[in-house]
């Protein structure tokens, strides 16, 4: 962090991220579907994760020391990292400060690829969740993980709980300033999505949902050329995504 707080002993903050992103497409006919669960699976399977995790965990400054993962019959995977972090706390024995290493942070992911049975859209929903406890904050690694994965919606929770001390012993509930989740993320990236921020400041909480602006057919098509739809059938088919992401984006049955 820029201009860091001078605190008494090491910084007690809980700091988590939480971070949903849906990819929507179309996939025709049952034998499509099962074709895309399959992809997905393979694309997102729990090593490709697994390298995710560890990049961002090399961008947030702490050391991985156990990791949980696990593919799932018949789709679906997961992958836990416990990361260690380095923390300067006063020490009894002498009057330097010595390091010690803070077991009490963690980085989770779950994806879960579903379909619906009658209009023919795919959705793969990744979970990714970040608990870090000190200076460190999840959300320089936001661009990243945006980049990581194809987002249609995405939704993010940041909260700070908890409490630490500056050296006059003041509590302090918040160590860096901030109004939105938005000013963490790439300015270019921002202009490719409709976002509304839900904040509540006296808690630390804050909530931003973001959806994709434009809708190109063919990114959305799998195993279909957008060509080899009629007209009338394009503009079905990217009504039915439209809605679906809509729906997914205000979390609520509209149509």
């Amino acid at each position: 962090m820029e201009n860091k707080l001078r605190l008494y002993g090491f910084n007690n903050l809980t700091k988590s991220l939480s971070f949903n992103i849906y990819d929507v497409c179309y996939a025709k006919g049952a034998r499509d579907q099962q074709d895309y669960i399959a992809y997905i699976d393979e694309q997102y399977n729990s090593e490709r994760l697994t390298k995710i995790l560890f990049t961002l965990t090399d961008m947030i400054g702490a050391r991985v020391i156990n990791v949980s993962k696990q593919d799932y019959d018949p789709q679906g995977a997961s992958v836990v990292l416990l990361l260690a972090e380095e923390s300067r706390i006063p020490s009894m024995a002498e009057p330097a400060v010595v390091t010690a290493h803070l077991d009490k942070s963690h980085i989770t992911v779950h994806t879960y690829p579903e379909y619906h049975p009658e209009t023919s859209i795919a959705t793969f929903r990744v979970d990714i969740d970040v608990a870090t406890c000190g200076e460190i904050t999840p959300l320089k690694t936001l661009d990243y993980l945006i980049g990581s994965f194809d987002s249609d919606i995405i939704t993010m929770d940041y909260r700070v709980r908890g409490f630490t001390r500056d050296v006059d012993g003041k509590k302090l509930f918040m160590d860096h300033h901030m109004t939105s989740i938005q000013e963490y993320i790439d300015r270019n990236t921002m202009l490719k999505y409709d976002a509304i921020d839900i904040n509540v400041y006296q808690s630390n909480i804050f909530h931003t949902k973001m959806l994709i602006k434009e809708v190109d057919l063919q990114n959305y098509l799998f195993n279909t050329d957008v060509y080899e739809l009629p007209p009338k059938t394009r503009l079905q088919i990217t009504h039915s995504l439209r809605q679906e992401m809509i729906e997914i984006f205000s979390g609520s049955n509209i149509y």
